[in-house]
C-alpha cells in the first residue's frame, strides 16, 4: 500500500471515510455511529499508512493481520476498505442490507480483505492470540497482528484470559488498539463498570502500554512505530478518541452508540464533516 500520504491528505481522506460512514447508515437505517465516527482517524492510519497490505491481493501472504474485535463498529472498516481500493466505494450503500457483503457484524467469508468474524464481544485478542502464535511457529517475524477493540467489551473476561495468554508468551507480534471513547450501550463506561486504572491493569498482565490521542492521525502512527519497537511484550495502545467525532450533536452522546442518523440529521451531519463543523467554507456560503 502506498504511505506516501502527508498527513494533511491522511485527515482528508479521514474526512471522506466519516462522511461514507454517515451516508450508508443512513441508508441501512440501523447501525453504529459514535464508534466508527470516532474510529475513523485510527483506520485512516491503519489503512493508509501503518499495514502492510494488498487491496488488489486481499490474500497476501506477507500482508499484515487487522482484526476487528468490537464488529458492530465495521462500518469504519467497511468505508476505510472501499476508500483503499478493495471495492467500489458504491457498495457502501448496500450496508445491512439483505444478501449484501457488508453485513452489520463482519462476516470473514463474506467480503475478501475481512480477517476475522465477530459479533459477540470480546473474541477478537484470543484471535489475536492464535494468529500471533501460528506466525511463531512459523518463523513470520516481519508480520504484525493488529486488533482494534471497544473499551466497554473489556467487561468480557474472554479478553483478561487473552491478556493473559500474550503476557506468558511474550507475544510482542501483536499491537492491541483500544477505543478509549469511555461509552457504551448503557451509558459511559465508567458507570456501567468502572475500567480505571486502565494502563495499569495491562502493565500486570505484561502489557507494555502506550496512551495516545485517537483522533490525532499522526500520533496512531508514531504508537504502532513505536510498538515495533518494543521486542519482549504484546503492546497495548490505549487510543482516547471522541464518540461520534465530527458531528456536533453525536459527539459524546452515549444514545449514538448504536443507533443511526434519519435523513435530516444526515444532512446536518455531512455537512459539519464536510466542512468540519463550520471552519471551511464555500464562496455561496
Amino acid at each position: 500500500m502506498n504511505k506516501t500520504h502527508t498527513i494533511t491528505e491522511l485527515e482528508l481522506i479521514a474526512t471522506d471515510i466519516r462522511s461514507s460512514i454517515i451516508h450508508s447508515l443512513e441508508l441501512a437505517g440501523s447501525g453504529h455511529s459514535a464508534g466508527p465516527l470516532g474510529l475513523a482517524d485510527i483506520f485512516t492510519a491503519l489503512y493508509f499508512d501503518v499495514l502492510k497490505h494488498d487491496p488488489k491481493n486481499p490474500d497476501w501472504e506477507e500482508r499484515d493481520i487487522l482484526l476487528l474485535s468490537n464488529g458492530h463498529c465495521v462500518p469504519v472498516r467497511y468505508a476505510s476498505m472501499a476508500h483503499s481500493g478493495y471495492f467500489d466505494k458504491s457498495e457502501l450503500t448496500t450496508l445491512r442490507k439483505f444478501g449484501s457483503r457488508l453485513q452489520g457484524h463482519p462476516e470473514r467469508t463474506k467480503l475478501p480483505g475481512l480477517e476475522n468474524t465477530s459479533g459477540p464481544l470480546g473474541s477478537g485478542l484470543s484471535q489475536a492470540c492464535g494468529t500471533a502464535l501460528a506466525m511463531r511457529m512459523n518463523q513470520q517475524n516481519h508480520r504484525w497482528v493488529y486488533c482494534v477493540m471497544g473499551d466497554g467489551e473489556l467487561n468480557e473476561g474472554n479478553i483478561w484470559e487473552a491478556a493473559m495468554l500474550a503476557g506468558k508468551e511474550k507475544l510482542h507480534n501483536i499491537i492491541g488498539i483500544i477505543d478509549r471513547n469511555n461509552i457504551q450501550i448503557d451509558g459511559p463506561t465508567e458507570v456501567v463498570m468502572p475500567l480505571e486504572d486502565l494502563q495499569a491493569k495491562w502493565e500486570s498482565f505484561g502489557w507494555h502500554v502506550i496512551l495516545i490521542d485517537g483522533n490525532n492521525i499522526e500520533s496512531v502512527i508514531d504508537a504502532c512505530a513505536m510498538a515495533k519497537a518494543v521486542v519482549e511484550k504484546p503492546v497495548m495502545i490505549i487510543a482516547y478518541t471522541i464518540p461520534g467525532k465530527g458531528v456536533d450533536f453525536m459527539e459524546y452522546d452515549f444514545h449514538w452508540h448504536g443507533m443511526p442518523p434519519n435523513h435530516e440529521q444526515a444532512k446536518i451531519a455531512l455537512h459539519e464533516i464536510r466542512t468540519l463543523k463550520g471552519k471551511i467554507r464555500g464562496e455561496h456560503e
